[in-house]
């Protein structure tokens, strides 16, 4: 069954569940296929699913850890190609990318434990931001990228619904 936003939830419950209810639809559309599906470039710009899933890690780790000051490993951005996080390598495996998304969201749940809403930290371009703020931006985010996988699944072999017996 898929995660539910409670209805009668706090704010930082309602927020993280909203999260968490996208991520889990991110990885429920990547199982299932072998290397090649996850790697098919299914739009005319190169989006695959696995560089989705890439996608999503790095910004998870900037906006929860960068922005708030914890560290993070070496991140794929690249100041001369702005897609590079999309990007994935024949050096870099399914397992690879799976792990790096995992190892992002534990890392930012954590960051989401220990601060409050209103706490702030610096952005990549220099503005305060709240983690409200980031919680909001990182839903949105998820849920844009989780469309564009559920749309690419479809087109790789048919699968579709948002989560599993929705």
């Amino acid at each position: 069954m898929a995660l539910r936003v409670p209805p009668t939830g706090g704010e930082k419950e309602s927020l993280q569940a909203s999260l968490d209810r996208h991520r889990e639809a991110v990885l429920w559309k990547l199982s299932g296929l072998g290397d090649e599906q996850l790697r098919r470039p299914m739009t005319p710009t190169g989006t695959t699913l696995l560089g989705l899933a890439k996608h999503l890690a790095a910004v998870e780790y900037g906006w929860f850890c960068e922005t708030f000051g914890r560290e993070t490993e070496p991140l794929p951005f690249d100041a001369d190609d702005e897609n590079a996080d999309l990007h994935v390598t024949s050096a870099e495996s399914t397992d690879d990318v799976l792990a790096f998304y995992a190892r992002a969201r534990a890392a930012s749940d954590q960051v989401i434990a220990e601060l409050d809403l209103d706490d702030t930290g610096t952005a990549w371009y220099g503005g305060a931001v709240s983690l409200r703020w980031v919680l909001i931006h990182m839903i949105e985010e998820t849920a844009r990228h989780a469309g564009h996988i559920d749309i690419v699944r479809e087109l790789i072999d048919g699968m579709v619904g948002d989560h599993p017996n929705d």
